[in-house]
């Protein structure tokens, strides 16, 4: 689904100095950011038993969901750079996680995909992971939990361009 970028008019002064006004912590970038390290701590916590961090759960998620691909469609779906794809790709491929082979239509690119074993961990590690989810939304009242998702997917939607690394599919 393409979606635009919202038009946004050049803020006024007064608006500016709202934001400097406004604490840190009432800040987006701030909470956003805040919340990721909330969620990324949960997550270590609840998987520690598998050994998995959060990037290597979703690229072995959409490996899981995608099949056989070319990194450079793997780095697009998870939203990474194709140096950090490439980087965790040898970690999982260490851990007999991941394999690589060359694509039989083009000799230059090597496919990923995961293994047995790989699929075993992510089975594993799936209520552990559900657990650290359900953590993170937790201070939330059940009936705002799809709400807040569906508001920050559209925040994401809405300036997936401007990301080094944009998602794609």
């Amino acid at each position: 689904m393409s979606v635009t970028e919202p038009e946004i008019a050049e803020p006024t002064e007064e608006a500016a100095e709202g934001w400097r006004l406004r604490p840190l912590q009432a800040r987006p970038g701030f909470l956003i950011r805040r919340l990721h390290q909330i969620h990324v701590a949960l997550f270590l916590e609840e998987c520690a038993s598998e050994g998995l961090t959060p990037v290597q759960y979703s690229v072995l998620t959409a490996l899981d969901q995608m099949g056989a691909v070319e990194q450079a469609a793997l780095s697009r779906a998870v939203g990474l750079d194709r140096t950090n794809v490439a980087e965790v790709i040898v970690r999982l491929e260490r851990r007999r996680f991941v394999r690589r082979k060359l694509s039989p239509e083009d000799r230059r690119m090597k496919l990923a995909m995961l293994t047995d074993i790989g699929r075993a961990a992510l089975k594993r590690v799936e209520q552990s992971a559900s657990r650290a989810h359900e953590r993170t939304l937790a201070a939330l009242p059940p009936e705002r939990r799809e709400r807040f998702l569906e508001d920050l997917a559209a925040l994401v939607e809405n300036s997936n361009s401007m990301s080094r690394s944009p998602v794609v599919g």
